[in-house]
């Protein structure tokens, strides 16, 4: 009874250690396979590398962003979820949710990719309520906003670049 004992304890840590082990060289090759071609971190990396400093240039207060929305040719994008969006936005802005960015559904929403865009998102607001719950500082949906339309070649994007109040009537928000 005990070497059966034995031998099901040696048969049982054997089997642990397989299944936790790390995946063999074919395993790892196929899971890198599967996104090969569809998911390019580096690309990505390199891409924000360059928005990065063009990104600085692009930065305006509200009054100037505010002035710039009433110019021909200008559109404020807001990129949050739809239902944010409609709980309360800047007047005028259009609402694309990040997660339907595709090159399809922007040149439907933004047909000319000269237009200048206008943008915002939560980290934007002190009010830290809905519908502009603070994120975190380095997930700001600005950052991925500008990264995503640059990257799908929309070059004329400046960004809000200073914390406002909601309730400022400067800001022209509107409640849902």
């Amino acid at each position: 009874m005990t070497r059966v004992f034995l031998f099901t304890l040696i048969l049982s840590a054997a089997f642990a250690a397989v299944a936790t082990a790390e995946p063999d060289a074919a395993s790892q090759a196929r899971q890198r396979a599967s996104t090969q071609g569809q998911v390019d971190f580096a690309g990505f990396q390199s891409l924000a590398q360059e928005v990065h400093a063009y990104r600085a240039g692009r930065l305006v207060g509200l009054a100037q962003f505010q002035a710039m929305a009433r110019e021909p040719h200008t559109i404020i994008l807001d990129a949050r979820s739809a239902a944010a969006y409609a709980q309360g936005h800047i007047d005028g802005a259009l609402n694309l949710a990040l997660t339907d960015f595709t090159a399809p559904a922007l040149a439907a929403a933004i047909a000319d990719p000269a237009t200048r865009i206008l943008i915002y998102c939560n980290n934007n607001f002190a009010n830290n309520t809905p519908p502009v719950v603070l994120k975190r500082v380095a997930l700001a949906l600005n950052i991925q906003t500008f990264i995503n339309l640059y990257g799908y070649g929309y070059r004329n994007v400046y960004e809000l670049g200073e914390v406002v109040n909601f309730d400022d009537p400067q800001v022209r928000w509107v409640r849902g």
